[in-house]
């Protein structure tokens, strides 16, 4: 047995055992696929076992990844932190070695992977990150930035709509330094491809502008060998190496659709170690490869090194670029732009605001990368005077995603992974739900990625229900980890933008309007810097109040008329600013009670559905919200329509709290 054949199968049986332990797993594809990750990493792949995060690391992402036993497999035999009883733990309660992978669990985990096309988006905004990075950094004779990204994709991922939105950019932006290798085995969950795929993949990669190859005899290695190498020579397009192999290759249940997703079974594997000559001892590793395992550890040591001196002649020549290449990889934006941050004094729309905030500060933040599904003018998100990211401007600070809201997500956490790049998206709020799974992703990530979502209610007015948000922020509310603002005025969007830049561990989603709101006099009311702590007490009373009124956004400055109605009538009352739900909840138990204290009859104003705000208003408190979809119609029109006015929600209050 040769060295490639013993390692392959070292692979192949850590991850069938890996299953069978576990009693759950996928082991058909690390049987067909698992010489495909050991091409990679043996003749390509330029990594660091221990430094995973190496900045001028090669990138590798397993898309498909339900075969994330393979990649563990692979993982610890190319030297990373990772055990054989880490391996043992497959899938087990607070392993590092999960059901599909996680990038902040395990050492050399790209990224989160498992809905399948997912991985793929994000390999094209690393491909960016990458580009841009390389463009921004590197000098003659010091390319300090100088990487691949790999993927392993699936028949699925290549299904999903979203592989094809992003396969799109990267053929129009001739992403030359991504190579994606097609595990072709024809075999989905549910039978063979046939059943629902006939499209010729090779021809649709070949128009979106991609460099195609197609290897038919799948277990060649010097062939896949000779297409990456092919691969990389590419000057101006992307790769995609379609690979016929076969799932559960070499057992009985070889092309069969239920060795994709269950254990197959003792005597299957057996039976199947015996064929291929391997001890039918669990996680058994010969000799051969814990030497290999070692020569992996030892060279990539040296191959950083060897980097590590590059840079130090990199920072002789040039020392601030070499620290801002440090910083931006640790998330470190500088100081500088918050002395830009803009005070308003004029009454505009929020995402009018927005593009004000960002056209001020993004100068003085050069990885910031803006972003917009085909609507820069509508959601401002555009940075003006700093172009447009293309093939032949790699330094361009805007990417046109086109519209293609969801390739946009992925894309984004895809940059968030690489690092260096603090990327943020705008499109309207109601999109959001075109890129949920990727906000969820980063969220579960904990990626540094900012969304701006505009046009955030049903006052857009005459576009009508199909895009009038009601459930939406409801629903981004729901997703752990995910910090969704919706600041009030102007002021409260610089505010905003500081919180989202400012925070490292996960995403930020900026709730805007298109209609003009009012600008607070802060004379009169507390700071815009009150919504770091999520929410505050806007407008108070002279002693405890008989209501409290809670809002959102441009409904804040409707509780504030609120308010002055229920004065008149001798009802104390205070208005407590909402801005942020998830921020809120982050404070102590004291100020949360100081702020939203109990026994207080609590109003909520939003205009969307108001099932979040029972948690502060209580089951006998109000909610003034919106429980089904709108109408197209001038938005003051609408105001009146659904019960948006200050004369309306005084008889609501005063009805429901039986006040004469």
């Amino acid at each position: 047995m040769s060295r490639d054949d013993e390692i392959i199968n070292t692979i192949r049986f850590l991850s069938v055992d890996q299953v069978e332990r576990a009693k759950s797993g996928h082991p058909g594809m690390p049987l067909g696929a698992a010489h495909i990750g050991y091409i990679i990493f043996d003749r390509f792949l330029k990594f660091n076992p221990k430094n995973p995060r190496w900045i001028d690391r090669d990138r590798f992402i397993l898309s498909a990844g339900h075969a994330s036993a393979m990649l563990y497999s692979l993982l610890f035999i190319n030297g990373y932190d990772i055990s054989i009883e880490d391996l043992k733990r497959f899938r087990q309660l607070d392993s590092i070695t999960p059901g599909h992978p996680e990038n902040i669990l395990t050492p050399g985990v790209e990224v989160t992977s498992g809905p399948l096309g997912q991985g793929f988006g994000n390999s094209v905004g690393m491909a960016i990150a990458e580009r841009y990075l390389s463009s921004y950094f590197n000098r003659d004779g010091f390319k300090v930035i100088d990487h691949y990204t790999y993927v392993l994709a699936s028949d699925g991922d290549l299904m999903e709509g979203v592989s094809s939105e992003a396969a799109a950019l990267a053929g129009h932006f001739k992403l030359n330094k991504l190579i994606v290798i097609w595990d072709n085995n024809k075999v989905t969950i549910d039978g063979p491809t046939s059943l629902a795929w006939s499209e010729n993949v090779l021809e649709r990669f070949d128009a979106l502008g991609w460099y195609v190859q197609d290897i038919v005899d799948g277990y060649n290695l010097s062939k896949i060998e000779d297409a990456i190498r092919n691969a990389r020579e590419q000057k101006d397009k992307p790769s995609l190496i379609a690979i016929r192999t076969h799932i559960a290759y070499g057992s009985r249940l070889q092309d069969d659709s239920r060795a994709h997703g269950a254990p197959l079974g003792r005597e299957v594997v057996e039976e199947l170690k015996k064929k291929f000559n391997w001890p039918l001892e669990e996680f058994y590793i010969p000799e051969e490869v814990w030497r290999y395992r070692e020569e992996k550890i030892k060279n990539g040591v040296k191959i950083e090194e060897e980097w590590r001196r590059l840079f130090e002649r990199y920072r002789e020549a040039y020392p601030d670029l070499a620290d801002l290449l440090l910083r931006c990889f640790n998330k470190d934006w500088g100081n500088e732009y918050k002395k830009h941050l803009p005070v308003f004094t004029e009454g505009m729309a929020t995402r009018a605001a927005s593009g004000k905030v960002l056209n001020a500060i993004a100068k003085h933040i050069p990885m910031m990368l803006a972003g917009s599904a085909d609507l820069f003018e509508s959601t401002n998100t555009y940075l003006h005077g700093l172009g447009d990211f293309q093939a032949d401007n790699p330094l361009g600070r805007n990417i046109h995603y086109g519209v293609r809201e969801h390739a946009m997500g992925a894309i984004m956490n895809g940059m968030a992974y690489h690092g260096g790049i603090l990327p943020y998206g705008g499109t309207f709020l109601v999109f959001s739900d075109y890129m949920r799974p990727a906000i969820r992703l980063a969220a579960m990530a904990g990626l540094q990625v900012i969304y701006v979502f505009s046009h955030d209610s049903l006052w857009i007015g005459e576009d009508g229900p199909t895009h009038q948000p009601v459930e939406q922020l409801s629903s981004l509310r729901l997703i752990p980890n995910l910090w969704v603002i919706r600041p009030c005025d102007p002021n409260e969007v610089s505010v905003a933008w500081e919180i989202a830049i400012e925070r490292k561990d996960g995403p930020t989603a900026i709730i805007l309007t298109r209609q003009k709101v009012p600008v607070l006099d802060r004379n009169k009311y507390p700071p815009a810097s009150n919504i770091k702590k999520g929410a505050y007490i806007l407008a108070d009373t002279d002693r405890s109040p008989d209501i409290l009124v809670l809002a959102s956004g441009s409904e804040v400055h409707l509780a504030l008329e609120v308010k002055e109605m229920l004065e008149n009538r001798g009802i104390k009352t205070r208005v407590v600013n909402m801005a942020s739900f998830e921020i809120f909840e982050q404070q102590d138990e004291e100020y949360k009670q100081r702020v939203i204290p109990k026994n207080v009859r609590k109003v909520a104003i939003e205009a969307g559905r108001g099932l979040c705000w029972y948690k502060y208003v209580g089951e006998n408190g109000l909610v003034i919200s919106i429980e089904r979809f709108g109408k197209s119609a001038p938005y003051q029109d609408l105001m009146r329509d659904f019960g948006f006015t200050s004369e309306r929600i005084l008889y609501e209050i005063m009805k429901h709290f039986n006040i004469s």
